[in-house]
C-alpha cells in the first residue's frame, strides 16, 4: 500500500580522508578517515540523530563504511554505491589530468581513457545509480525514510538521476565531504529538498 506521505531518501557523503583534502580522485582505493573525517561523520550523525531509516545502504569501501558506523546506522552493503571508477585517473588530481592530457578536462562530459586500466562514463554510473534508487523507491512510497552513505560523485549521480537530469548534469551538484543531502516529493515530483548540508 502506497502511502500519502512518501518518505525521504537521505544522502551522507563520506568523512575527509587524506585525498579528498589533496583532490587526488579517490574512486575505488580503499582509504580511512582521517581524524578531521571522523568529526565530520559524528557531527553529521547527531544532525541525524532524531531519524530512523528503513533501509539504510552503504558502499563497500571504508570511508563510507565507518562514516556509516559514525552517524549511527548499521547499513547493507550494496555495490552500486562504489564510487566512479576513475580508471587511469585513481590517484590523479584534475591539474595533473590537465597536464597528462595537455588541455582542458572535465569528468563528467569528457570521463576517463579506456585502455589497460579503463574507468566509468557518467552514462555508466547513471545506471548504478538508477538501480540502487530502485532500491529505495518502494520503501520511500510506504511513507519511510532511507539512508544511502557513499561518495561524492556517485551521489552526485544519484542527485541528477532523483530529478531526471542528464548524467552529465550531476556535475553543478556540488558535495563536501560528511555532508547531507535530502531527496523527496512534492506533489508526486521528485525534487531535492536539501543538498550539501554542512552540519556544525
Amino acid at each position: 500500500m502506497t502511502s500519502e506521505r512518501p518518505g525521504e531518501l537521505v544522502l551522507v557523503r563520506h568523512g575527509e580522508t587524506e585525498w579528498s583534502k589533496s583532490g587526488q580522485h579517490t574512486g575505488r582505493t580503499d582509504i580511512t578517515l582521517t581524524d578531521a573525517g571522523i568529526e565530520q561523520a559524528e557531527r553529521a550523525g547527531r544532525f541525524l540523530a532524531d531519524r530512523e531509516f528503513a533501509l539504510a545502504l552503504s558502499s563497500p569501501l571504508r570511508r563510507a563504511r565507518d562514516t556509516a558506523a559514525l552517524i549511527g546506522v548499521d547499513p547493507d552493503i550494496d555495490e552500486d554505491l562504489y564510487e566512479w571508477d576513475y580508471g587511469a585517473y585513481e590517484g590523479l588530481t584534475t591539474p595533473q589530468i590537465k597536464v597528462q592530457r595537455h588541455g582542458p578536462w572535465d569528468l563528467w562530459t569528457d570521463g576517463v581513457p579506456a585502455g589497460d586500466t579503463p574507468g566509468e562514463s557518467a552514462a555508466e554510473v547513471r545506471v548504478r545509480a538508477e538501480r540502487v534508487l530502485d532500491r529505495a523507491r518502494p520503501v520511500l512510497a510506504d511513507g519511510q525514510d532511507a539512508v544511502f552513505v557513499a561518495h561524492g560523485h556517485v551521489l552526485r549521480a544519484i542527485g541528477a538521476a532523483w530529478i531526471r537530469l542528464a548524467p552529465q548534469d550531476g556535475a553543478v551538484l556540488a558535495l563536501s565531504t560528511a555532508s547531507v543531502s535530502v531527496l523527496g516529493y512534492e506533489h508526486g515530483r521528485p525534487v531535492i529538498d536539501a543538498w550539501n548540508i554542512q552540519p556544525r
